[in-house]
């Protein structure tokens, strides 16, 4: 599943979906629209996550969720709980994290 936020409302996903993978992220933000597509891609091919696109900006309290500092970000989350997160640009960053979060 993938969706794209349109209130702040990550927290209510997180804490009723098993596995969340988020891509915080802002429409002038080059290295985020170079990484939507990939991260789309991705949520075509796990299926058992969910994939969450919240914009950093318009958000504050999703953005509380995780330590973004820089975008894009990428935060997994697992059990309601923050496993991981990433700063990156780079499909293998994002794959390294999607692989710790869905690892059992």
């Amino acid at each position: 599943m993938l969706k794209e936020l349109e209130n702040d409302s990550l927290q209510e996903i997180v804490s009723s979906d098993n596995t969340v993978m988020v891509q915080y992220s802002a429409s002038w933000c080059g290295n985020c629209r170079i990484m939507k597509p990939k991260f789309k891609k991705l949520s075509t091919e796990n299926e058992h996550v969910s994939f969450v696109i919240v914009d950093a900006e318009k958000f504050p309290e999703s953005r509380k969720l995780a330590n973004v500092s820089n975008l894009p970000t990428f935060a997994a989350f697992k059990n309601g709980k923050l496993v991981n997160q990433v700063q990156t640009n780079k499909i293998e960053g994002l794959i390294n994290l999607l692989d710790e979060v869905t690892r059992n």
